[in-house]
Protein backbone atom coordinates (compact mmCIF):
# COMPACT_ATOMS: atom_id res chain seq x y z
CA UNK A 1 0.00 0.00 0.00
CA UNK A 2 1.62 3.46 -0.84
CA UNK A 3 1.20 6.43 0.37
CA UNK A 4 -2.15 7.57 -1.21
CA UNK A 5 -3.82 3.97 -1.23
CA UNK A 6 -3.59 0.90 -2.53
CA UNK A 7 -2.34 1.05 -6.64
CA UNK A 8 -3.84 -0.61 -9.24
CA UNK A 9 -2.73 -3.26 -11.06
CA UNK A 10 -2.04 -3.21 -14.85
CA UNK A 11 -5.63 -5.66 -15.30
CA UNK A 12 -7.36 -3.19 -13.24
CA UNK A 13 -6.03 -0.47 -15.22
CA UNK A 14 -6.48 -2.05 -18.56
CA UNK A 15 -9.93 -2.83 -17.53
CA UNK A 16 -10.83 0.03 -16.51
CA UNK A 17 -10.11 1.89 -20.39
CA UNK A 18 -11.83 -0.95 -21.69
CA UNK A 19 -14.94 -0.10 -19.98
CA UNK A 20 -14.37 3.58 -20.95
CA UNK A 21 -14.09 2.63 -23.83
CA UNK A 22 -16.64 0.51 -25.07
CA UNK A 23 -19.15 2.98 -22.99
CA UNK A 24 -18.29 5.98 -24.64
CA UNK A 25 -17.03 7.68 -21.48
CA UNK A 26 -13.89 9.21 -19.88
CA UNK A 27 -10.82 10.61 -21.90
CA UNK A 28 -10.43 7.18 -24.05
CA UNK A 29 -14.00 6.55 -24.68
CA UNK A 30 -15.10 9.50 -25.68
CA UNK A 31 -11.70 9.57 -27.98
CA UNK A 32 -12.37 6.38 -29.21
CA UNK A 33 -16.02 7.09 -30.31
CA UNK A 34 -14.39 10.71 -31.81
CA UNK A 35 -12.32 8.66 -34.31
CA UNK A 36 -14.29 5.58 -34.97
CA UNK A 37 -17.41 6.16 -36.92
CA UNK A 38 -20.81 5.11 -35.46
CA UNK A 39 -20.72 1.42 -37.34
CA UNK A 40 -16.93 1.11 -36.37
CA UNK A 41 -18.35 2.11 -32.82
CA UNK A 42 -20.53 -0.47 -32.65
CA UNK A 43 -18.67 -3.10 -33.74
CA UNK A 44 -16.21 -2.19 -31.08
CA UNK A 45 -19.06 -2.72 -28.53
CA UNK A 46 -20.47 -5.89 -29.97
CA UNK A 47 -16.83 -7.17 -30.03
CA UNK A 48 -16.34 -6.42 -26.03
CA UNK A 49 -19.73 -7.45 -24.96
CA UNK A 50 -18.65 -10.94 -26.72
CA UNK A 51 -15.21 -11.06 -24.49
CA UNK A 52 -17.25 -10.06 -21.36
CA UNK A 53 -19.96 -13.04 -21.73
CA UNK A 54 -16.77 -15.53 -22.58
CA UNK A 55 -15.46 -14.14 -18.58
CA UNK A 56 -19.10 -14.57 -17.73
CA UNK A 57 -19.47 -18.12 -18.77
CA UNK A 58 -16.30 -18.89 -17.00
CA UNK A 59 -17.16 -17.97 -14.06
CA UNK A 60 -20.67 -20.06 -14.02
CA UNK A 61 -18.84 -22.49 -14.93
CA UNK A 62 -16.51 -22.65 -11.97
CA UNK A 63 -19.59 -21.94 -9.85
CA UNK A 64 -21.07 -24.94 -10.84
CA UNK A 65 -23.80 -23.84 -13.04
CA UNK A 66 -25.85 -26.27 -15.09
CA UNK A 67 -24.98 -27.01 -18.58
CA UNK A 68 -26.90 -27.86 -21.51
CA UNK A 69 -25.82 -29.89 -24.21
CA UNK A 70 -27.42 -28.33 -28.30
CA UNK A 71 -26.06 -29.37 -31.20
CA UNK A 72 -25.24 -27.19 -34.38
CA UNK A 73 -27.23 -26.14 -36.89
CA UNK A 74 -25.12 -24.09 -38.68
CA UNK A 75 -21.85 -21.51 -38.00
CA UNK A 76 -21.50 -18.70 -39.88
CA UNK A 77 -17.96 -16.20 -39.66
CA UNK A 78 -18.43 -12.50 -38.68
CA UNK A 79 -14.73 -11.57 -40.09
CA UNK A 80 -13.98 -9.99 -35.74
CA UNK A 81 -11.42 -11.63 -34.01
CA UNK A 82 -10.62 -11.42 -29.98
CA UNK A 83 -7.06 -12.40 -28.97
CA UNK A 84 -6.87 -13.96 -32.41
CA UNK A 85 -10.03 -16.28 -31.60
CA UNK A 86 -12.74 -16.32 -34.25
CA UNK A 87 -16.26 -14.30 -33.00
CA UNK A 88 -18.71 -15.99 -35.09
CA UNK A 89 -22.78 -16.74 -35.28
CA UNK A 90 -23.94 -19.95 -34.27
CA UNK A 91 -27.51 -21.59 -34.27
CA UNK A 92 -27.81 -24.31 -32.23
CA UNK A 93 -30.45 -26.38 -31.02
CA UNK A 94 -30.99 -27.84 -27.41
CA UNK A 95 -31.38 -31.63 -27.02
CA UNK A 96 -34.88 -32.43 -26.86
CA UNK A 97 -36.14 -28.88 -28.28
CA UNK A 98 -37.15 -27.96 -31.64
CA UNK A 99 -36.05 -24.68 -30.66
CA UNK A 100 -33.34 -22.96 -32.61
CA UNK A 101 -30.83 -20.41 -30.55
CA UNK A 102 -28.41 -18.17 -32.64
CA UNK A 103 -25.89 -17.37 -30.48
CA UNK A 104 -22.71 -14.70 -31.48
CA UNK A 105 -19.98 -15.67 -29.18
CA UNK A 106 -16.28 -16.01 -29.93
CA UNK A 107 -14.65 -19.99 -30.18
CA UNK A 108 -11.35 -21.22 -29.75
CA UNK A 109 -9.74 -21.24 -33.53
CA UNK A 110 -8.39 -24.38 -31.96
CA UNK A 111 -11.76 -25.82 -31.48
CA UNK A 112 -14.11 -24.55 -34.00
CA UNK A 113 -17.53 -26.14 -34.11
CA UNK A 114 -19.18 -27.41 -36.92
CA UNK A 115 -22.48 -28.77 -37.88
CA UNK A 116 -23.38 -31.67 -36.56
CA UNK A 117 -21.23 -31.00 -33.84
CA UNK A 118 -22.37 -30.94 -29.69
CA UNK A 119 -22.19 -28.29 -27.70
CA UNK A 120 -22.50 -26.71 -24.58
CA UNK A 121 -24.68 -23.97 -23.28
CA UNK A 122 -25.04 -21.96 -20.16
CA UNK A 123 -28.46 -20.49 -19.00
CA UNK A 124 -27.73 -16.60 -18.53
CA UNK A 125 -28.54 -14.99 -15.70
CA UNK A 126 -28.33 -11.70 -16.56
CA UNK A 127 -31.47 -12.57 -19.49
CA UNK A 128 -33.78 -15.37 -18.41
CA UNK A 129 -34.44 -17.50 -21.11
CA UNK A 130 -31.09 -16.89 -23.25
CA UNK A 131 -27.92 -19.13 -23.14
CA UNK A 132 -24.88 -18.41 -23.75
CA UNK A 133 -21.84 -20.65 -25.20
CA UNK A 134 -19.96 -22.62 -22.65
CA UNK A 135 -17.72 -24.86 -24.93
CA UNK A 136 -17.58 -28.00 -27.41
CA UNK A 137 -19.10 -30.62 -25.64
CA UNK A 138 -18.47 -34.23 -27.02
CA UNK A 139 -18.50 -35.68 -30.63
CA UNK A 140 -21.56 -36.96 -32.14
Amino acid sequence: MGIFGRRKSREEKAAEIAGQVTSGKGFYGRATRAFLGNEDYARVQQSMGAYNSGLGVQQLLAAGAPTTTAVVVSIADTGQLINHDPVVDLVVQPTGSAERIPLRTIVSKLRIPRSGDQVLLVADPAQPGNYLYAGGGVAP
